[in-house]
C-alpha cells in the first residue's frame, strides 16, 4: 500500500473497503464525506447541518494528516438539489474561503435518500 491511510470509524469505510483519507507524497486525498455525525451515529435532517458535518469530518481527517482546511486545493461538492445548494453555499464559503480551493459542484442523487450533501477534498501538506 502506498502512503498512509486515515480512518474515521464510519461504518461505510469498513463495508465498502476504503479509508477516509490517503496521504501520499505530501498530498491528502479525502474520500467523499457525507453529513454523518460520528458522535450520534446519525445524519441530521437538513442539508445545512449535514454540510457542517462534512467539513467537520474532513477537518478531522486533515488534522490527523498534518493539514487544515486552509491547505485545501480542490473540493468536489455533491448536493441533492439546487435549492439545497443555495442554502449550503455560505457554509462552503465559511470553510473554504481561507484556502480558496478549486471547486466542482454537482447536483445528484446520493446513495441513501437521507444523504443531502457529500464533499470530497484534496489538500497539500505545507511541509511537502
Amino acid at each position: 500500500m502506498i502512503g498512509t491511510r486515515i480512518y474515521s470509524g464510519s461504518p461505510y469505510e469498513e463495508r465498502a473497503g476504503y479509508a477516509r483519507a490517503a496521504v501520499v507524497d505530501g498530498w491528502v486525498y479525502v474520500s467523499g464525506t457525507t453529513g454523518f455525525d460520528p458522535v450520534t451515529k446519525e445524519f441530521p435532517a437538513g442539508a445545512e447541518e449535514q454540510c457542517e458535518n462534512c467539513f467537520r469530518n474532513i477537518a478531522r481527517a486533515l488534522t490527523e494528516a498534518g493539514a487544515t482546511l486552509d491547505d485545501l486545493v480542490k473540493v468536489y461538492i455533491i448536493v441533492a438539489s439546487q435549492e439545497e445548494f443555495g442554502r449550503i453555499m455560505p457554509i462552503i464559503r465559511k470553510h473554504c474561503y481561507g484556502a480558496r480551493p478549486a471547486n466542482t459542484t454537482i447536483l445528484a442523487q446520493l446513495v441513501e435518500p437521507h444523504m443531502r450533501v457529500e464533499v470530497e477534498a484534496v489538500a497539500r501538506l505545507r511541509t511537502a
